[in-house]
């Protein structure tokens, strides 16, 4: 960009841990375990390592990918799948085929402060979020945790250039 150009205003939409949703998602797995059925073919079911987020578009707007934020207090590692399925608080049902690719895998090395990710696909799913946003109000990760990572120890969010 020429030093000239006026810089696009950016917005930091902050990934927000969907705890009433991550909280029915884990019961629908308990309640099938106690009945001793299995999930229905193609269901997801959230697994101990893994929580749901949610980012909320305040607007339908035009947006252009500017990158991630995503801090890990720790060593370890956490793996962004996004998500099709549009849920409503009794919709708990995760269907494998709702789960979008590429996901976005970011990691934090021993003695490292710094960041790591697989920037192509966090990329190209970045670019993925830019489209939603003109049709979503709200969308949803599914955030899975390795390497002895929780939910406490990430902070995350997209940022966009506003067009």
């Amino acid at each position: 960009m020429a030093e000239d150009e006026p810089q696009k205003p950016q917005l930091e939409m902050p990934l927000v841990l969907e705890e009433f949703l991550t909280k029915q998602m884990r019961l629908r797995v308990e309640s099938l375990k106690q009945r001793g059925e299995k999930r229905r073919d193609g269901e997801k079911l959230l697994q101990p390592v893994e929580s749901v987020y949610r980012l909320d578009f305040t607007q339908q707007q035009k947006l252009q990918f500017e990158r991630w934020n995503v801090v890990l207090d720790k060593v370890g590692k956490v793996t962004i799948t996004g998500t099709s399925q549009i849920w409503t608080p009794d919709l708990t049902n995760l269907m494998t085929r709702q789960l979008l690719d590429p996901a976005a895998i970011f990691w934090r090395k021993e003695d490292s402060d710094a960041m790591h990710c697989n920037e192509a696909d966090a990329l190209e799913f970045g670019e993925r979020l830019s489209d939603l946003a003109k049709i979503r109000k709200v969308m949803y990760f599914l955030i899975t945790f390795g390497e002895g990572v929780e939910p406490a120890n990430l902070k995350a969010s997209v940022v966009f250039n506003q067009l």
